[in-house]
């Protein structure tokens, strides 16, 4: 038979014993060295940072804010309109009521497309920064609904993009257009593109319409849409026009770009890179929360500025 198992015994140290030694400790890890950056690698990461930048704000810019922008000048013009409809002192011409030449963006009209959901004021002009306030009207044509043909152009996409669905309207769809010797409405005669058969020029006395927008995909436009209308009234009397197709400026043209602020975009990239270089020396001196706090709002303006500046340098009707 096995021999009887017997309890373990522990023997605890006296209490006089000397203890155990401690373990070695570690040395403190070596302070982590960053690389300097070369003067050129500095520069390089500055400017890649402020494109970026740029980048970022056009993209907000173009998005979004372009639509805030389209929706707040909206509420003025309508605004502004209002009164002059209800004083009795709507445009009926080029010119006011004190036959002073219009100014470009000044109201001249209000464009109901009800199966659309459009609601617009129309301005007088039909340059990039008059577009982006909504609708406009060509100011070597006559107002709708006068006597001859009346041009309106509109946004397809940017800005509210009030024009970007009257590529859906159908021939017999109609529409109407208030100015100041009253409300017009016409009938959509049909959607054409470069290149198609264009309607018989207008009779005598007959007021015709065309409402032009960019095609193909949003924010990339490949040409132009026309939508021909005829007023189902009898046309009234066109005022007189000091602009004509021959002195209207180049801006004012179909997909045409405005290059007369070309200095203040210069002026906004000059202080954005000024920026940048009071960022970068405020970032070693009073460290990064600080510089973010000061810097942020700083560069977010100058660049959505930039980027408004861009955007007038693109297609009137994107």
């Amino acid at each position: 038979m096995d021999a009887p198992r017997t309890a373990p015994s522990y023997t605890h140290p006296a209490p006089n014993s000397p203890k155990a030694p401690k373990p070695p400790r570690r040395p403190p890890a070596p302070p982590v060295q960053y690389a300097l950056l070369t003067p050129v690698q500095a520069f390089w990461r500055a400017l890649l940072a402020l494109i970026a930048a740029l980048a970022l704000s056009f993209g907000a810019y173009l998005f979004l804010f372009s639509h805030l922008q389209h929706f707040a000048a909206q509420q003025r013009l309508a605004d502004s309109y209002r009164v002059q409809l209800a004083d009795g002192t709507a445009p009926v011409s080029e010119g006011d009521f004190e036959d002073v030449l219009l100014e470009d963006g000044d109201p001249v009209g209000i464009i109901d497309i009800p199966q659309l959901g459009v609601h617009e004021v129309i301005s007088e002009g039909t340059s990039a920064p008059v577009l982006a306030g909504g609708p406009g009207h060509l100011r070597s044509t006559v107002l709708p609904g006068q006597a001859g043909v009346s041009i309106l152009m509109g946004r397809a996409a940017a800005y509210g993009g009030p024009f970007s669905r009257i590529q859906e309207l159908a021939p017999g769809d109609r529409f109407t257009v208030r100015t100041g010797q009253g409300e017009i409405e016409f009938e959509t005669i049909g959607l054409r593109y470069a290149g198609d058969a264009t309607p018989p020029a207008p009779v005598r006395g007959e007021s015709r319409l065309i409402l032009q927008t960019a095609r193909g995909m949003p924010y990339a436009p490949t040409g132009i849409a026309y939508v021909d209308a005829r007023s189902v009234e009898d046309a009234l009397p066109a005022g007189a026009r000091q602009t004509t197709t021959l002195s209207l400026a180049p801006e004012d043209k179909a997909l045409a770009t405005d290059t007369t602020t070309v200095w203040a975009l210069v002026f906004a990239l000059q202080f954005l890179i000024v920026a940048e270089i009071a960022a970068v020396w405020a970032f070693r001196r009073i460290g990064a929360q600080r510089t973010w706090i000061v810097f942020v709002p700083v560069l977010l303006i100058g660049g959505l500025f930039a980027a408004d500046q861009v955007v007038r340098l693109l297609p009137n009707l994107l």
